[in-house]
């Protein structure tokens, strides 16, 4: 096979495209992570904080 035969062959791009799509799709969840996870340690401080101030009647 020849250099130019190869650089025009268009084997294996579908693998190049999944490999392409698949790390965009990695990197979005990155971003989601970091976006979310700021306001999930918030809201589970305030919920902590809500269950600990509760008490507990024992006595009918």
């Amino acid at each position: 096979m020849l250099k130019s035969d190869f650089l025009q062959s268009e084997s294996g791009a579908i693998t190049v495209d999944w490999v392409v799509l698949t790390a965009a799709i990695v990197a979005l969840g990155f971003a989601v992570n970091d976006t979310v996870a700021g306001g999930v340690e918030k809201l589970t401080r305030d919920v902590s904080t809500f269950l600990a101030n509760i008490e507990i009647s024992t006595e009918f």
